[in-house]
């Protein structure tokens, strides 16, 4: 079972819940916003084939410091978000302040 971390609290969580937990995408940057459900921190990554790359914005990017492998992790960009897939999960990331639709 794929566990992912988060690097504050290092509480690890299922794919489902970690990715429920993403609430914002930013386009221009290319990067999702996420809270830990545990310990409230907040980080943002970067969603690539087979991993997520944490860092940190610089420069008007984001630049990728860590990165955790996620095997079988696909991503989609769309006009007003992100589509993150597992195996048959989809997490909908969307652009701005909405809430991400659930996986289906």
């Amino acid at each position: 079972m794929m566990l992912i971390p988060c690097f504050a609290c290092e509480s690890r969580f299922r794919p489902d819940e970690y990715f429920r937990a993403c609430h914002d995408y930013h386009r221009g940057k290319d990067v999702v916003a996420w809270t830990c459900p545990r310990c409230g921190n907040r980080d943002e990554l970067r969603v690539f084939t087979g991993e997520l790359g944490f860092g940190y914005a610089r420069h008007g990017g984001f630049d990728v410091s860590d990165r955790v492998r996620v095997p079988g992790l696909r991503r989609r960009r769309e006009d007003l978000r992100l589509d993150i897939s597992l195996d048959e999960a989809v997490w909908r990331v969307p652009t701005g302040t909405r809430r991400l639709v659930g996986a289906h």
